[in-house]
């Protein structure tokens, strides 16, 4: 493993840094060359897809995994090699791992009672615990009594109750059906805030990191693809990977014309800056929700003096509840397929239905183009 070193910057004021981090599996690479740094307080999501390396680097970073090669520090303390027990931090497991057989309060207690605090003490702050969480009332009662959030809410009151200066969530809300997951993810977050705990979770599931962090971390094949703010990541993603990871995106193949211009076929497309060489081949990308319908009747003059007006025919219509997903295709595209979500009232201003012919309008300034990829070349 005699790769170079990463060049990316680690700043000085990060409470957790972590510094060229490799972990091997025998010959697989599950983390190649990972820098990163998480300031005091941030609440930070790994988001990948399944065998990306989020989970390894989490392992790594509670010592439950020895890294391979690479530095880890924690408020400026050298952590890289220290046993998980001489860390300092909380962990809550996706399967909760709470003891069957103790009631609420002493699971909660137990890794108080290790820390040489009197019982009187122990008792007081699983209290405050309790209140925190929401939970007072169950003190009594054991794990099996409890639904799957309750007992997410008593790990998580666990993992915090030393006051840990670093909480670590391993997909802790897959286990939860959709309704309850999104009820504790607010939760949690407000609970974060409030207690001002560096954060780091790992999850696989794009909207509970968009609506969660302060920073995803969006990882694919063991390497960092980006790292920023939601509205960053979801926005202005920095790869191709990134951008299809995320939400749903158009995606046609075409090629460069100048900084600010991409062609699909003869079409051409005003679009967001580039930096590709002329006639270079590219990905043009573009959210559904990015795509603006038109009345035929009152077009755009900004929209047609760009050149980013085309004809397009509704093939398929699903309603999705908040909005329409509308499948269309146009000639200007060589017929390939475009998806574009609209609103309830733009569908019913609109009057859309199946087969009809429509102006749909692809505002240059959310058009991205990326390299293609090397299986497409």
């Amino acid at each position: 493993m005699n790769q170079p070193k990463s060049q990316k910057i680690v700043p000085e004021t990060a409470y957790l840094k972590i510094e060229n981090i490799w972990k091997a599996f025998g010959s697989f690479l599950a983390l190649k060359d990972v820098s990163l740094g998480i300031k005091e307080g941030e609440f930070v999501c790994f988001l990948g897809p399944s065998g990306c390396g989020k989970t390894t680097l989490l392992r790594a970073i509670a010592g439950l995994d020895l890294q391979t090669q690479g530095k880890i520090e924690q408020a400026g303390k050298d952590v890289s090699n220290l046993p998980p027990s001489e860390r300092d931090y909380g962990i809550v497991f996706q399967s909760y791992a709470l003891f069957p057989n103790l009631t609420i309060e002493k699971n909660i207690a137990f890794g108080l009672e290790n820390t040489g605090r009197d019982k009187l003490e122990i008792a007081q702050r699983v209290a405050e615990l309790l209140e925190l969480v929401g939970l007072s009332e169950q003190a009594y009662k054991y794990p099996a009594q409890l639904s799957g959030g309750q007992q997410q809410r008593i790990a998580l009151a666990r993992a915090i109750a030393t006051s840990p200066g670093l909480l670590l969530l391993d997909e802790p809300l897959s286990a939860l059906d959709a309704k309850v997951r999104v009820h504790l993810r607010h939760e949690i977050k407000a609970l974060q805030q409030k207690l001002g705990v560096t954060t780091v979770m790992v999850t696989h599931d794009q909207e509970e990191a968009l609506s969660m962090a302060d920073r995803i971390v969006v990882m694919n094949h063991g390497s960092v693809e980006q790292v920023g703010t939601p509205n960053e990541v979801y926005c202005r993603p920095a790869t191709l990977f990134v951008a299809d990871f995320i939400g749903e995106m158009n995606q046609l193949r075409g090629f460069a014309k100048n900084a600010r211009e991409v062609a699909i076929g003869t079409t051409t497309l005003a679009c967001n800056k580039h930096g590709f060489p002329e006639d270079d081949d590219i990905v043009i990308t573009i959210r559904p929700e990015d795509i603006v319908p038109h009345s035929d009747t009152e077009p755009d003059p900004k929209a047609a003096q760009e050149g980013n007006l085309f004809e397009a025919r509704l093939k398929e219509m699903e309603f999705l509840g908040s909005f329409w997903r509308c499948r269309m295709q146009s000639e200007a595209f060589d017929d390939n397929e475009i998806i574009a979500d609209l609103s309830i009232n733009a569908v019913r201003r609109l009057s859309l239905r199946c087969d009809q012919i429509l102006t749909i309008e692809l505002p240059a300034a959310h058009l991205l183009a990326f390299a293609l990829p090397v299986d497409q070349a």
